[in-house]
């Protein structure tokens, strides 16, 4: 309770504004090196206003200035993580406070592997925050602990561990970047081989290693599903016309549903054992059933080039 006390007259309600013109507030926080600052700049390349490492207590005046901005700044990123010293006494308050005010907050938390993190300080020559002199490990084990309670209140939990800087920054810029002006959704279909993981990112997946597989065909074998041989040896069978069928009517069913409750991306997963054969070539003929004017559909072959 005494933390509750100082919090509160650290930053009193009256000093929060009464009305914004802020629509978006996005909170990017989460486990030192696990790509908060590659985040953040895909958030710059989309037109919000980026500040890292703002104190909480200023945040109310930051979006005080929001106010008077003429809308000027109307979508706000923020970078708020361990080095504020004053982040983890002060967020749980600040956080209800922002749920009572007429935009839109999300937090992004952030988090690695313990082996992905101590190979980005390696690589970076840069300390810890919480391991200065102390081995890394044991600094993000703290880190972890203390932030348990910040992950728990997150809109969205990202493990970067198997990211790189560019498919991150494509993640932020699918998720958040503004729809298009005819109003549609933007989908993405991912093909991609089990034996390779699940995408971290699908809203929809699709499991077709059911259907024929190319891959024993001798001469198709070395082929991938964009090949017109494949498509030809795997549309002479009735369960693929079949499936693609299937798959596009209930898709066709989904997105008028997802637009309605303001959805402006999805992310579909299609899977095969490799990645290279079927999940590529039922991922295409999806592409093709589901484009049409004012649709973006767009399709990232994952696997494609893995043995």
């Amino acid at each position: 309770m005494k933390n509750e006390r100082a919090i509160n007259r650290q930053v009193p309600a009256r000093d929060w504004p009464k009305s914004t013109e802020l629509k978006d507030l996005i909170i990017v926080t989460g486990l030192s090196g696990s790509g908060k600052r590659s985040a953040i700049k895909a958030f710059e390349d989309l037109g919000y206003f980026c500040i890292d490492n703002l104190p909480v207590r200023l945040i109310p005046k930051l979006l005080d200035l929001s106010t008077v901005s003429g809308g000027e700044l109307n979508r706000l990123a923020l970078v708020i993580d361990i080095r504020e010293g004053e982040f983890l006494t002060e967020f749980k308050d600040f956080y209800e406070k922002l749920h009572r005010k007429n935009f839109r907050v999300q937090i992004m938390f952030f988090e690695a592997s313990d082996a992905a993190l101590v190979t980005r300080f390696r690589e970076t020559r840069r300390p810890h925050p919480l391991a200065i002199d102390t081995p890394i490990l044991e600094g993000i084990a703290q880190e972890r602990e203390r932030l348990k309670q910040i992950r728990a209140l997150a809109d969205m939990v990202i493990d970067t561990s198997d990211l790189t800087v560019h498919t991150l920054k494509k993640y932020v810029l699918d998720h958040f970047r503004r729809p298009g002006q005819g109003g549609g959704i933007v989908v993405t279909i991912t093909s991609f081989g089990f034996k390779y993981g699940i995408p971290f990112e699908s809203d929809l997946m699709f499991d077709v290693r059911f259907l024929p597989n190319p891959n024993f065909v001798r001469q198709l074998k070395s082929k991938n599903g964009t090949n017109q041989g494949i498509v030809k040896y795997m549309r002479s069978f009735p369960e693929t016309e079949e499936v693609i069928r299937r798959i596009g009517d209930f898709l066709g069913y989904l997105i008028p549903k997802y637009l309605r409750e303001g959805k402006a991306y999805l992310n579909i997963s299609v899977g095969c054992t490799g990645g290279r054969h079927r999940s590529v070539m039922v991922s295409e003929a999806i592409r093709d059933f589901l484009k049409k004017p004012g649709q973006d559909v767009e399709v990232v072959h994952r696997d494609l080039d893995k043995n």
